[in-house]
């Protein structure tokens, strides 16, 4: 190996340890993984399909075909098609049931009931698409008690803000009334790390949770992002909804009340996962 091509080597290793976590030297074991080696379908003992129109008033059928392994990675590939809601009702209220049909599909996975977690540090390498009305995330939901009660963990969250391109790292929990939700949140344009990268969409990063009895860290790329005192998440009714088991959600969501308008995007667009690991101690 010539010295040029040894330097390099050793730069791009030293730069992929520096950001992974590493749980030698510390009480953390890994306990649950996913590596997405098994070729062709998602592995159904560890992840469950949402099927149809969910959340957000987003444009997009979820649908399991939208999700594949592919040369070691998940591939949930959002597409512009025409999808019939086999739930629809023409005089329904109800968005959910009210189109006719999806202008879009895409995928959404999540563990409930094969895999839950309570504290730990859970890492996820990905890649994002960032073009405008793409909603991809990394997130857990508390499996006890209906939303926002139940707690919500958004580890990676990309979509506008007024319009600007932004990274967001969150938690919700309740707030007094139904539905209405308490947000802890840290919201950082997209642009700062354009500045500090240009090829920053074109590459895998790695999205870190840090989750104790006390706190919960949002990091990206080794950078905090955001930091969430666990002795202020509490519910009305006194329940503390990230002191109980959480599970994992991976989606690609389109448009929305957050997504932005896809209608000028070129698509398919994909969402790449190469890894989902948890440590315990």
């Amino acid at each position: 190996m010539r010295l040029s091509h040894l330097l390099f080597f050793l730069v791009i290793n030293a730069t992929l340890s520096h950001a992974q976590f590493i749980p030698t030297g510390t009480a953390y074991k890994l306990v649950w993984q996913e590596e997405f080696d098994q070729e062709g379908e998602v592995n159904s003992d560890l992840w469950s399909f949402e099927e149809g129109f969910k959340r957000n008033n987003e444009l997009q059928w979820y649908q399991k075909k939208n999700a594949e392994v592919k040369d070691g990675r998940l591939v949930i590939t959002g597409k512009r098609e025409q999808v019939k809601n086999s739930n629809f009702e023409a005089e329904s209220t109800d968005w959910r049931r009210n189109r006719e049909y999806a202008e879009y599909s895409s995928s959404s996975i999540n563990t409930r009931g094969k895999y839950e977690f309570q504290y730990g540090v859970m890492e996820v390498r990905a890649r994002i698409d960032t073009a405008m009305g793409l909603w991809p995330a990394i997130w857990t939901l508390g499996i006890s008690k209906p939303w926002p009660a139940n707690g919500e963990i958004d580890v990676m969250e990309y979509y506008r803000v007024k319009g600007e391109a932004t990274i967001l790292a969150n938690a919700a929990w309740a707030d007094e009334g139904q539905y209405n939700a308490k947000w802890d949140n840290a919201k950082i344009p997209f642009s700062d790390f354009l500045e500090k990268d240009p090829d920053w969409p074109s590459k895998f990063h790695l999205w870190r949770m840090e989750w104790t009895e006390d706190s919960i860290k949002l990091f990206l790329d080794d950078e905090l992002l955001n930091e969430i005192d666990l002795a202020r998440t509490v519910n009305p009714d006194g329940f503390n909804p990230f002191h109980q088991p959480h599970y994992i959600l991976l989606n690609l969501a389109i448009g929305g009340n957050n997504g932005g308008d896809p209608s000028t995007t070129s698509f398919p667009k994909h969402y790449l996962v190469d890894y989902v690991r948890v440590y315990q101690k």
